[in-house]
């Protein structure tokens, strides 16, 4: 006995979708068209009122449709009407397509933003650059000539501690002494905070 011999197809009465549904469950491909026929003008207008665009409102209920045929056998009457299931399924669908569409938005404007080219302004940019070069040189002038030369080895020269004490010829704890007093007088002088 086939799932198509279990319809009777002398009643005059159309198979309810639940009815339609059980046959589906069991391969009946009449069933499944007879289904399609009754409820996808209100799953399609459904998925439609959520997501707008009548392409991917076509997709979606395609794919609603598909999902019916491959889970009928998870149906159960005992829990709600097949309209209501399979409402409920286009709902949920619908609703996964906008905030998909919407992940993908968000990430491709946080891209675009990312490698937006900032534009400034060069020349601005070149005077403040030669003004706080002047301002540094103004305060590197106000240290004493041994607190200079360490910060000038230590910071423009990129020498370490040690390699500023070797080439100084004096000990250690003495260049780090000057360092500090010299860093504490450079703040001061250019009126940064600590």
């Amino acid at each position: 006995m086939t799932a198509d011999s279990t319809y009777d197809s002398e009643s005059t009465a159309p198979a309810t979708s639940e009815e339609l549904l059980g046959r589906i469950a069991h391969g009946d491909q009449a069933a499944f068209g007879e289904l399609y026929d009754q409820i996808a003008p209100r799953v399609l207008g459904l998925v439609k009122r959520l997501l707008v665009d009548h392409a991917q409102s076509e997709e979606v209920t395609q794919e609603i449709f598909l999902e019916i045929w491959q889970s009928a056998t998870r149906f159960e009457p005992t829990r709600g009407g097949a309209s209501t299931w399979i409402m409920t399924m286009a709902h949920r669908r619908a609703v996964d397509r906008i905030r998909a569409s919407q992940a993908g938005r968000d990430r491709d404007q946080k891209i675009g933003i990312r490698d937006l080219a900032v534009e400034y302004d060069h020349v601005s940019e070149t005077v403040e650059v030669r003004i706080e070069h002047e301002r540094v040189k103004k305060a590197m002038s106000r240290l004493t000539e041994l607190q200079r030369e360490a910060v000038s080895l230590a910071y423009y020269g990129g020498f370490s501690h040690s390699e500023v004490a070797e080439r100084l010829d004096i000990p250690l704890g003495t260049v780090k002494t000057r360092l500090r007093d010299g860093m504490i007088r450079l703040r001061d002088e250019l009126g940064v905070a600590s």
